[in-house]
């Protein structure tokens, strides 16, 4: 059975016909091409997935799209600014190879902005902690740790994340 879904992503309201068991992976990939969102495991595991609803992290195969009815809903590809400047936390993760093959890393970066979002100065320890429900099985995380400080620096500072490493 199919039924009407409405929503705004990535500050663009979006009406789609869907089935009623479609995830909000699958309806974000498959149904409006944002293909930066990944499905790694579908049991909500590796946080390949992570998207924001209404502000706050949510592992967008865990979630039908029926259930992000009228939110709003923010990508990977909603991070960035409008003339393509990269978030700060996108721009850290760049700056301090918080990435390898970069199948996790949309999902990393999305977790990251909420976490640095409640708690801005956060420690090494919280980081590491506040990641857990997020995989990476290319690095040893030493990177994106440091990633994830040098972009609360950046985010706290109003700045790019670059200008905050030096």
């Amino acid at each position: 059975m199919s039924c009407t879904v409405t929503m705004t992503v990535n500050g663009k309201a979006v009406t789609r016909e869907v089935e009623e068991r479609t995830l909000l992976v699958h309806f974000l990939r498959e149904h409006l091409a944002l293909t930066g969102t990944h499905v790694g495991c579908d049991t909500s595991q590796c946080g390949a997935c992570v998207v924001h609803v209404d502000g706050r992290s949510v592992k967008s195969c865990t979630m039908l799209a029926v259930q992000a009815e009228g939110a709003s809903v923010t990508t990977i590809e909603g991070l960035a600014a409008a003339d393509g400047t990269l978030h700060p936390m996108q721009a850290a993760f760049r700056e301090h190879h918080g990435l390898q093959c970069g199948f996790c890393t949309p999902g990393m970066v999305m977790s990251a902005v909420d976490l640095v979002k409640d708690n801005p100065t956060p420690t090494e320890s919280e980081v590491r902690e506040g990641l857990e429900g997020n995989i990476c099985r290319c690095t040893g995380y030493h990177n994106i740790v440091k990633a994830v400080l040098a972009g609360a620096e950046a985010m706290r500072a109003g700045e790019p994340a670059a200008a905050a490493a030096e």
